[in-house]
């Protein structure tokens, strides 16, 4: 399935699923048919797999008149970030494509090797935001904003020294990253306040459960900025796999239902161009991740 959380017509957020241009209400399909649906996507993820099974079960058997009757076009919601408001930090993962190595030592004096370990950061909840919502550009912070697409992984049953082998029963599902960096922010090789100011960390457009995802080693990964393409590559080119960041990370702490491991950004980056290029005021930039969709956000100077 491929989940959302939306508001429609100054609701309350709400959770749906999409359904080519239309977003079934869970909340009210549940009523519908007697059935009570969780209310937000952490609870549905709290419920874990039989929660999302019960869910396609009911949709599948319930007749097109009942579905049309608890959608609403897609045009006329507000897409909010699949979680609007994590629990916790996001894991953030740092040079994880082998050419974003290469142009990161060339520009922002990190190391030539290759790294041994995942490089492990962090962005507060409040970086996140949806699509077709404003990344704020503050120009007393930061003169150097930057793009980063990612495929973003989120954690659904609970885990601790996970076995790589095992690793993917511990996914719920996929989204995309847009990891907003401000270069000119790194202070002493600490990247939190260059990655985790507001705004920083657009998420979405949905969140894909892991089930339709055949292999999230071998997906396709994109980025435009104003309609010209910055960034291409493919998810099996990663350094660190996905189970290899999972049994890493829940080595160092526990995973938890609802975690979101960014799992790290081809080459193209701003940065990394000669001559490098930054996003300004009106910018707008377009992350995708094959199988996922399309995160479009603006780039908008505070004033």
């Amino acid at each position: 399935m491929k989940l959302l959380t939306y508001q429609y017509q100054s609701s309350a957020q709400k959770l749906g699923v999409l359904n080519n241009d239309t977003i079934i209400d869970l909340e009210r399909f549940g009523q519908k048919n007697n059935i009570d649906f969780p209310d937000t996507m952490l609870e549905l993820i709290d419920a874990g797999p039989y929660e999302v099974a019960r869910i396609q079960k009911a949709l599948a058997d319930a007749n097109e008149n009942t579905i049309a009757d608890c959608s609403i076009p897609m045009k006329e919601a507000v897409i909010l970030a699949p979680i609007p408001k994590p629990r916790k930090n996001i894991i953030g993962i740092g040079l994880n494509y082998t050419e974003h190595v290469a142009e990161s030592a060339r520009t922002l004096d990190t190391s030539k090797e290759l790294p041994q370990q995942p490089v492990i950061f962090s962005k507060p909840p409040t970086a996140v935001t949806g699509t077709h919502t404003d990344i704020v550009l503050n120009p007393k912070l930061t003169q150097q904003l930057d793009w980063e697409c990612e495929l973003a992984v989120v954690i659904g049953k609970k885990g601790k020294y996970v076995k790589k082998e095992d690793a993917l029963d511990y996914v719920f599902g996929y989204t995309v990253i847009n990891d907003i960096s401000a270069r000119d922010c790194r202070r002493a090789g600490q990247w939190i306040v260059s990655k985790g100011q507001d705004t920083f960390a657009p998420m979405g457009p949905v969140l894909v459960t892991k089930d339709e995802i055949e292999d999230p080693h071998n997906l396709n990964l994109w980025l435009t900025l104003n309609g010209v393409e910055k960034q291409r590559s493919n998810t099996k080119f990663m350094l660190f796999n996905i189970n290899d960041l999972i049994e890493d990370l829940s080595t160092v702490f526990t995973l938890e239902p609802g975690d979101i491991i960014a799992t790290g950004t081809p080459a193209g980056v701003g940065a990394g161009r000669n001559p490098q290029e930054w996003m300004w005021d009106g910018d707008v930039v377009e992350a995708t991740v094959e199988g996922i969709g399309t995160l479009i956000n603006t780039v908008r100077e505070l004033k």
